[in-house]
């Protein structure tokens, strides 16, 4: 099965659109406060409707309300929403089929919070060993034999420390449905994405 590729943390449509073009499944644009990567709901929605259909556009949100997520996921025409917070199980079941979960993982204790949250699709990312630390997008990695049982029961998208050089060696371990990258496919700047990292990224993700 061919690995679907997310690229998280675009910031323009032009550079939206160039991901999709290279072959990204889906888009992620952040309204999580603390994100470098951070965007309105004008940009989002101009994101939105420059990738049309070639994309899922997600919205990366944190702890905000229920009636709050459903405006942002309409007003700026998102087809899904990833909550990154400390959303609780009942709030996530509220949005389904169009939301999922990131769980922070650094032991299987962690992973087995998984279990709680219902839905079809999971995201598994790096915790931060920071107290107050960024909700991903930080170039960590984490021990990936940790999610390789999940990724067999869920759609599970692997992220944290992904890059070119190491996103083979992660779906070769893991087998997930969807890889996700930030940092690593950035020339420096949180938000800029380098598109020949993008296009090696994803070639190398999906020649896995």
């Amino acid at each position: 099965m061919t690995t679907h590729v997310k690229i998280c943390g675009v910031t323009s449509p032009e550079q939206a659109l160039a991901c999709a073009s290279l072959g990204a499944s889906a888009i992620g644009v952040n309204f999580v406060a603390a994100s470098p990567r951070r965007v309105d709901v004008a940009c989002a929605r101009a994101i939105a409707r420059a990738v049309g259909g070639r994309a899922l556009v997600v919205g990366v949100v944190a702890n905000l309300a229920l009636e709050e997520m459903r405006a942002l996921a309409r007003d700026a025409e998102l087809g899904c929403l990833q909550l990154h917070g400390d959303e609780s199980p009942g709030t996530l079941a509220a949005l389904l089929p169009h939301a999922y979960k990131a769980i922070r993982v650094a032991t299987a204790e962690d992973v087995a919070l998984a279990a709680t949250y219902a839905g079809e699709h999971v995201l598994a990312d790096a915790k931060s060993n920071v107290k107050g630390g960024a909700l991903g997008g930080t170039g960590a990695t984490f021990d990936w034999t940790l999610v390789r049982a999940l990724a067999t029961s869920r759609k599970l998208t692997l992220a944290g420390g992904l890059t070119p050089e190491n996103v083979a060696e992660a779906v070769r371990v893991v087998r997930p449905y969807c890889v996700d990258v930030a940092s690593g496919v950035e020339a420096g700047i949180p938000g800029e994405k380098d598109l020949e990292r993008v296009r090696a990224f994803i070639i190398a993700a999906r020649d896995a």
